[in-house]
């Protein structure tokens, strides 16, 4: 028989009960307070959420007083980053700014092209990547050079033919046009020339935050910081060899057009002959890994390009499409927006979340484990790359994360119901709607 005042407040139950009902009155009041802190806790949440959505000081439009901006400002700027200047309601604490355009880098202008770079230096975030942005004309000779980081590269319009030699003497000479990548391993000296009709315009990336465009090992540099009488002896040859080495480094310069590409492979793999992996790849020459309605990806890394030591994604999401929740266990990620409009938001640890709008030209990243999402927000395809510093993709789905866990422990977290739950796919979508 119930007990009279088993259904008045437990804890005074508690004290009131019988010394053989307590034990089994304890129980019962744990069980209820924890349910009451679970219910309260949810309902918080949620009143929070609404709150944040139909607060007075917020509008669809932006039309109310709190949100106005009566002083001057920057208002294509602003336009380009709609949630910057009225951030998402679920964007919470500080999280640093994740992106930075080519557009504010200092760009160098060269009689043979133009180079610019993003790097730690202005996105204090990228610790572990870097970007370069180059264009040369037709004989325009970015100059032979290495560098301690590796170099993977995007040609975004035009040809150029690249050159380079392992480190046991085995050529590389390529001619490489839009869509195609390459690689060039750190300390492998190597050389990029424009070709006809209109030269090339193409994007670097480093595996190094720190990487400096403007001070690599040079050829012309070296030779004209070494003793004429040194060189002499190296090369078995006169001093006055080298008399007319440039006095200062050559960089980017304008030249005559490269021989045919057959005669400067024969001539360069003499002796030692071809490096055994190719630094070129054309990813038009794969099957997407996969496609959908809402875009495409082609994964690249070193399970199909051997000689890469740096992975990539090439993703495409239609107008509407989402790069779905998800995150990257091994390595940072550093992106490169080639066309279209898009948003990404990033979680972090410590419920930080900032949401950030970008375009063609800007570069964005992620670091190590953090969530986040890719939207197409514009009526334009939008494309983008995803670069990480590692030899292998790898990424963990929310999706499929929450599909293979047991439904009623997610049911416990989230209280969104077992059938949503067992509804998930069990594969990563990777690009939705699929």
């Amino acid at each position: 028989m119930p007990h009279p005042r088993d259904n008045e407040h437990p804890a005074k139950a508690l004290i009131e009960t019988p010394a053989e009902m307590q034990a089994l009155t304890r129980r019962r009041f744990l069980e209820t307070g924890s349910a009451t802190l679970l219910a309260a806790a949810s309902l918080t949440a949620t009143a929070a959420a609404q709150q944040a959505a139909q607060s007075p000081y917020r509008s669809p439009d932006h039309h109310t007083v709190p949100e106005s901006q009566p002083a001057p400002l920057n208002a294509p700027l602003d336009a380009e980053n709609p949630d910057s200047v009225f951030a998402p309601p679920t964007d919470s604490g500080g999280q640093p700014p994740f992106k930075y355009s080519f557009s504010l880098a200092h760009k160098r202008q060269e009689s043979g092209g133009w180079t610019r770079q993003v790097t730690v230096r202005d996105l204090p975030i990228s610790k572990k990547m870097a970007g370069v942005q180059m264009r040369l004309i037709a004989g325009g000779i970015r100059e032979l050079h290495w560098h301690v980081g590796a170099e993977w590269a995007l040609m975004l319009t035009g040809s150029a033919r690249i050159t380079a030699v392992d480190q046991h003497g085995r050529s590389h000479v390529s001619d490489v046009h839009a869509g195609d990548l390459w690689i060039f391993p750190g300390g492998i000296p190597h050389s990029i020339q424009g070709l006809g009709p209109d030269g090339a315009e193409f994007l670097l990336v480093f595996d190094d935050g720190n990487f400096n465009e403007f001070e690599t090992f040079l050829l012309t540099d070296w030779l004209h910081h070494t003793p004429p009488e040194v060189l002499a002896k190296n090369f078995g040859v006169p001093a006055s060899t080298f008399a007319n080495v440039p006095p200062h480094e050559l960089f980017i310069f304008a030249r005559d057009l490269p021989r045919p590409l057959a005669e400067e492979q024969q001539q360069s793999e003499q002796g030692t002959g071809p490096v055994p992996h190719s630094f070129a790849f054309q990813p038009s020459q794969m099957q997407p890994t996969k496609t959908n309605p809402g875009g495409e990806v082609r994964v690249i890394d070193r399970s199909i390009w051997p000689a890469t030591n740096i992975a990539a994604a090439l993703v495409t999401l239609k107008p509407g499409g989402l790069r779905e929740l998800h995150w990257h266990p091994n390595e940072d990620e550093w992106q490169y927006y080639v066309s279209g409009t898009g948003r990404m938001t990033v979680f972090a640890a410590g419920a930080r979340a900032r949401t950030m709008d970008f375009t063609a030209g800007d570069v964005g990243y992620i670091e190590r484990s953090a969530p986040h999402y890719i939207e197409n927000t514009g009526t334009t395809d939008l494309i983008f790359i995803e670069v990480f510093p590692t030899p292998f993709y790898e990424d963990i789905s929310l999706a499929e994360w929450l599909a293979h866990t047991p439904t009623r422990l997610v049911d416990q977290h989230l209280a969104t119901g077992e059938s949503f739950l067992t509804q998930i796919p069990k594969k990563e979508a990777i690009i939705v709607p699929e």
